[in-house]
C-alpha cells in the first residue's frame, strides 16, 4: 500500500507540476548523506523534491516536518511514517531534542528541510530570514554537505484558500553544495541564504539589471 501510494503521488504531482524524476547526478546525490534545503511557499514543496528523486534514492531521504500536523489523523500518520519516512519534530519540544533527532537521522539518511520555518506569504520577499536550526545542524554535523534547491512556481499550484491544485509548470534548480566552515551563526545563515537566492528569478533579474 505504501509503494502504491508513493507511485500514485509521484504520477499526480508530476502531472500537476511538470516535475519529473531526475538522475542522482542532477540532484547532486551520492551515497553520502546530505541536507537538501529549499525555499518554502507551499504545503507541497517537499513533495516536489521527493518525487524528483528516483525511487531507490527516495528511500534514503527523509523530509523534516511538524509532528503536530502530520500526526493529526490516521491518513497523515500513514503517509508520514510509511510513505515519506518523515522526521517529525514537535514544536513543543526543546530545540536541542529536535537537533538530536535530525543529527541521528543523518547517520543513515539525507534530509529535506526548509530553513524559513513557515511558508512565505509576502510576494515582496524572495526569502524570509532563516531560522537558526540549519546553522545548529551544520555545526553539529560539519562533514555533511548542504545542497540548496530553489523551487520555482510551486506556490501558484495551490494558492492560499484553494482546495484543488491548479496544473502549472514548476521547476527545481539545484545549486552548488555548501558546508560549515567554522563561521558564526549570522555569517553561516547569510552564506546559506545567498547560495539559495543565487538561483532565484529575483536575484537573476537584479544581476541582469
Amino acid at each position: 500500500l505504501a509503494w502504491l501510494t508513493d507511485q500514485a503521488l509521484c504520477l499526480s504531482v508530476s502531472f500537476l507540476t511538470g516535475v519529473r524524476p531526475k538522475s542522482p547526478r542532477e540532484l547532486a546525490f551520492n551515497p553520502q548523506q546530505k541536507v537538501y534545503y529549499a525555499n518554502h511557499g507551499s504545503h507541497g514543496d517537499f513533495l516536489l523534491i521527493f518525487v524528483s528523486l528516483p525511487y531507490r534514492v527516495r528511500k534514503r531521504v527523509r523530509p523534516v516536518a511538524a509532528a503536530e500536523y502530520w500526526e493529526s489523523g490516521p491518513v497523515r500518520r500513514f503517509l508520514a511514517k510509511n510513505v515519506f519516512n518523515m522526521v517529525l519534530i514537535s514544536r513543543r519540544k526543546d530545540p536541542l531534542e529536535a537537533l538530536t533527532q535530525m543529527s541521528e537521522a543523518l547517520r543513515t539518511h539525507s534530509l529535506i528541510i526548509f530553513p524559513e520555518g513557515t511558508r512565505k506569504m509576502n510576494d515582496d520577499l524572495a526569502l524570509q530570514p532563516f531560522k537558526s536550526g540549519i546553522f545548529r545542524l551544520a555545526q553539529q554535523c560539519p562533514s555533511v554537505p548542504l545542497v540548496p534547491i530553489w523551487i520555482k512556481n510551486a506556490r501558484n499550484v495551490l494558492p492560499k484558500g484553494f482546495m484543488i491544485p491548479i496544473p502549472l509548470l514548476c521547476e527545481l534548480i539545484v545549486g552548488e553544495e555548501i558546508s560549515y566552515g567554522g563561521e558564526g551563526k549570522g555569517e553561516f545563515l547569510q552564506k546559506a541564504q545567498d547560495a539559495l537566492l543565487a538561483m532565484s528569478d529575483t536575484q537573476n533579474d537584479r544581476t541582469k539589471a
